[in-house]
């Protein structure tokens, strides 16, 4: 079976990484929104809460995008008490494309400070 079930029915279905494709994983943070998201745990190195990402969207888009980064292999969401956590699957994401989620964000770091006005 290509997806997993951490806690029965309260947490959502992942992906086995054996399943996920380089292209799913370039495209997932293809989008703006969900590089930020992808680049706060990458940061702190914990999973947060979604209420810790402060997000330039509305609740449905922000859950659409959760989603998709979920769906692609990139995160894992899971249960802590009431709180519902969003994780990097970075020792997964490393065994299966080693380098690439490290090089993706630091090419947005260089793009936001190229950006940036000096």
């Amino acid at each position: 079976m290509p997806w997993s079930a951490m806690d029965g029915d309260r947490d959502p279905r992942h992906p086995d990484m054996r399943s996920i494709t380089l292209r799913q994983v370039l495209e997932a943070p293809a989008d703006p929104v969900r590089r930020g998201i992808v680049s706060r745990p990458y940061e702190t190195g914990t999973g947060l809460t979604r209420g810790s990402f402060d997000l330039p969207v509305g609740k449905p888009t922000a859950t659409h995008h959760f989603r998709v980064l979920r769906e692609a292999g990139l995160t894992r969401q899971y249960h802590v008490g009431t709180a519902r956590m969003n994780a990097l699957r970075s020792a997964e994401l490393g065994e299966a494309f080693p380098g690439l989620l490290g090089a993706v964000l630091a090419a947005e770091r260089a793009a936001s400070a190229r950006a940036t006005p000096a």
